[in-house]
């Protein structure tokens, strides 16, 4: 290898190398956390709706927002008190049960959408059971 192509060679590596640890390119993808298990009774658009879900101590899941339609906005309304609830996106959350504990926990989530028969906004309330 010419030095030309070993100087251009070295600073490819670097740039890669520097723009994993600044986080723009990951060094590893995490596997994301599975659906939870959900028995929810979901509203239209404009409508609160509630549901339940159950989930390990010190594990994670994810919760989807499934009313018809398409979500254009979204939001923790409600942290819970034994968790952590994080946005992934506009219409998916990510909620993580405290490690050790086992009992209740109660979140909210408020979505604005626009669905086939209405649209506005929903507040979706998530009772929680980690076991």
């Amino acid at each position: 290898m010419n030095k030309k192509m070993t100087t251009r060679l070295l600073n490819v590596t670097a740039l890669v190398l520097a723009a994993t640890a600044a986080g723009i390119v990951p060094a590893s993808s995490a596997p994301a956390a599975p659906q939870c298990s959900m028995s929810v009774t979901l509203a239209d658009w404009g409508e609160n709706s509630s549901g339940d879900i159950d989930v390990a101590s010190g594990e994670s899941c994810q919760i989807p927002i499934q009313i018809r339609g398409k979500v254009t906005d979204s939001a923790i309304a409600q942290k819970p008190s034994f968790g952590k609830l994080k946005k992934i996106n506009a219409s998916t959350f990510e909620y993580k049960a405290k490690a050790k504990y086992k009992g209740n926990d109660t979140f909210a989530i408020k979505a604005t959408g626009q669905g086939p028969k209405a649209s506005g906004t929903s507040v979706i309330t998530v009772r929680a059971t980690i076991k």
